[in-house]
């Protein structure tokens, strides 16, 4: 079983360079963190989907479900019994041996699952956050040379006023 390990659809950032030349991240489209959890459950719960064959994809598996716990923690209301549930499994690590590692991951899977049904009954998760109103700030060479240009005009008025 081969999973991706990370899709630029769902990373929620996109990389692009700054004024100053680094990088750093921009926000950038982002998908319904429900579904992006629905599709993982569904990798480790489908009855078509087979078991992970390495210990290393089942960490990765727990690693996605525990990500994905923590973001619908935040959007279930706080006294959903499903989010206790999921948050103590998340806190625990992954068992040693082929058999109790399949078993936690599934019971993560069903947690995660749990939490899901939950969002989705409390009204779904806002699409886009709301943000406030960012004003235009202009680049620093835009404000020197409008000080410039106001300075020179200025001097040429001053120039061609008549001497008394």
């Amino acid at each position: 079983m081969r999973l991706p390990l990370t899709s630029r659809r769902d990373t929620g950032s996109r990389v692009t360079p700054s004024r100053q030349g680094s990088i750093g991240t921009t926000p950038g489209p982002q998908r319904d963190i429900a579904v992006t959890a629905a599709e993982t459950v569904a990798l480790v719960l489908d009855e078509n989907s087979p078991l992970p064959e390495s210990a290393g994809e089942v960490v990765e598996l727990a690693r996605r479900l525990r990500g994905h716990i923590g973001q619908l923690g935040a959007v279930v209301p706080p006294g959903a019994p499903a989010l206790r549930g999921a948050q103590q499994l998340a806190s625990a690590g992954v068992p040693d041996g082929y058999m109790p590692s399949r078993v936690h991951l599934v019971k993560l899977a069903e947690a995660t699952q749990a939490l899901v049904a939950a969002v989705q009954a409390h009204g779904g998760v806002p699409a886009k956050p709301m943000r406030r109103r960012r004003w235009w700030r202009p680049q620093l060479n835009v404000l020197r040379g409008s000080v410039f240009a106001v300075a020179f005009a200025l001097l040429a008025l001053a120039a061609s006023a008549p001497r008394a």
